[in-house]
């Protein structure tokens, strides 16, 4: 089938993207589902750092690629042996699939699944299998969903059931941002009644992690961000507290546990600096490969410290994505404040300014 997407067509191109439009608003065809896939109609699609990671080169991958791994839709039609999925349902969908059978997925979340992580890298489906075409040249899938475009074949693997009383826009960015910094916060940190949670970077992943720790209601909430606008959401958000990072130096300020959802080394440093004797910082946020920090040794053994990664959460997201949205139903966690605007397809490449710019909590491109 004909569908339209927004194609990456080379990476590391210079800003302004608007002007320089390493994006493309494309025709393409689509080859059905195979028999673990399933045909989903796009409904909106959040734009993330991980898209913007791919674009500016920060994360390699293979293109021409069809972007977007932050979205939800309609169930289309499904292969012969997805047999839990009806047309018309509304699903989420997360980028990184889990095959359920390698050593990774069998952490409960702690470790990336080892089959999803290499199909991503290679830009096919959990099975390898790629289903883009334009003019006769192969398009890879970004991260196993490629939800920038009118219509996405994904695996079974990388859907959850959401319920179609949960709009579309709040459906997508629980595949990503919640998902991200709300999962990191249960599954990462797992703090006690009374103990405090720093929040540093106050992106679509660490606005997530904020409305999240609000939510669980245990203890203090700092948020932490060198911009005063996105200080100024957080405080109106609910946060009791919040700084720059100077100030977080300056005042010595600590928590009993921290997360760093910047991607930049220097943020690590700061949220590590801030964590209380006996507690975690918890990164999560991805810099450039080659980026480094410096902790001490002395500091981590002398305060009893734990450093821990989490990537994607640590989450399942079947497991995990049906709490968030439980909260969402509730009113305990009001994800609708975590998008700044919804926007068109083809406003893509202005979209990446923006998030570049860190002027954007989530934009969201809506297909209606």
């Amino acid at each position: 089938m004909r569908i339209t997407g927004a194609v990456l067509e080379e990476i590391g191109r210079q800003r302004p993207y608007a002007e320089s439009a390493p994006i493309t608003v494309s025709e393409l065809e689509l080859t059905a589902p195979g028999p673990t896939e399933v045909l989903v109609k796009v409904e909106a699609a959040g734009l993330c750092h991980s898209d913007l990671s791919v674009v500016d080169g920060n994360r390699p991958r293979p293109v021409p690629m069809l972007l977007g791994h932050e979205a939800a839709g309609l169930v289309v039609s499904t292969g012969d042996e997805v047999t839990d999925l009806a047309e018309g349902e509304r699903v989420t969908m997360a980028f990184l699939p889990r095959c359920g059978e390698c050593d990774g997925c069998r952490t409960d979340g702690r470790l990336p699944c080892e089959r999803g992580t290499a199909s991503n890298t290679a830009g096919t489906l959990l099975h390898g299998s790629r289903h883009l075409d334009r003019d006769g040249e192969t398009v890879q899938h970004h991260l196993g969903v490629s939800g920038f475009a009118t219509y996405a074949v994904v695996d079974r693997a990388s859907l959850v059931k959401i319920g179609n009383d949960v709009p579309p826009e709040i459906a997508a960015v629980l595949g990503c941002a919640v998902l991200t910094g709300g999962g990191a916060l249960l599954n990462a940190v797992d703090r006690a009644e009374g103990e405090s949670v720093m929040v540093v970077g106050l992106g679509g992943v660490g606005i997530s992690a904020l409305l999240c720790a609000i939510a669980e209601a245990k203890g203090p909430v700092i948020a932490v961000d060198a911009l005063p606008e996105k200080l100024e959401l957080a405080r109106d958000l609910g946060a009791d507290e919040v700084y720059t990072p100077t100030e977080v130096v300056e005042q010595g300020i600590r928590a009993s546990h921290t997360l760093e959802c910047a991607g930049h080394p220097r943020a690590f440093e700061t949220a590590f600096a801030a964590t209380k004797p006996g507690g975690r910082t918890v990164t999560v946020g991805l810099p450039h490969p080659e980026a480094k920090s410096e902790v001490s040794p002395a500091v981590i053994t002398g305060e009893a410290r734990t450093i821990i990664g989490s990537y994607l959460g640590s989450a399942v997201p079947q497991r995990d994505i049906p709490t968030f949205a439980d909260w969402w139903r509730s009113g305990k966690l009001p994800i609708e404040k975590l998008i700044s605007r919804t926007i068109r397809l083809d406003q893509i490449n202005d979209a990446m300014d923006e998030l570049a710019d860190g002027k954007a909590v989530r934009q969201v491109i809506l297909f209606n």
